[in-house]
């Protein structure tokens, strides 16, 4: 099954809250109220996401964490790759693989491209989208765009 972390999926939670909050700064234990998760995981999520550039701290009486950048300006694709790493299905599907089976491998090619297609997707989505519920209509159009790209895959990575 292809799936998200739990501390991914709570991450962005955080992220979608602080994106929709009228406040300029969030303490962690407000946060953590409001998202309904427990304080330590906040806490931890909320120094990945500064050390990631995704979150500012704050310090000082009335400090906290906010948004590096609009809300508008920050995609999915960002938050996973903060919280999980780069985005690959595969261990070959990363520039930086060292399976022992690439030089044999007929398929490297095709996950690094199926990979890509997914980033492009996750990169799609903005965080100021996922505060929202997404429209139909989107959802249609990101997904024809998607079906419709011709990513490109160099030749030598599909043959070996």
């Amino acid at each position: 099954m292809l799936r998200i972390s739990k501390l991914t999926d709570y991450g962005t939670l955080v992220m979608a809250y602080l994106a929709s909050s009228v406040l300029a700064n969030h303490a962690a234990k407000d946060i953590a109220h409001q998202t309904h998760l427990a304080l330590p995981t906040v806490s931890k999520l909320l120094k990945l996401l500064a050390k990631g550039g995704l979150l500012q701290a704050h310090r000082g009486v009335k400090g906290g964490y906010s948004l590096a950048r609009p809300a508008s300006d920050i995609t999915l694709a960002q938050i996973i790759g903060v919280l999980e790493g780069d985005i690959g299905l595969t261990e070959c599907s990363h520039h930086t693989s060292s399976c022992s089976m690439q030089t044999h491998c007929g398929v490297r090619g095709n996950w690094r491209t199926i990979s890509e297609i997914i980033r492009e997707a996750l990169n799609g989505i903005t965080l100021i989208e996922m505060t929202k519920p997404l429209l139909n209509s989107k959802l249609q159009t990101g997904l024809n765009n998607l079906l419709n790209s011709t990513v490109m895959v160099n030749p030598v990575d599909s043959i070996s």
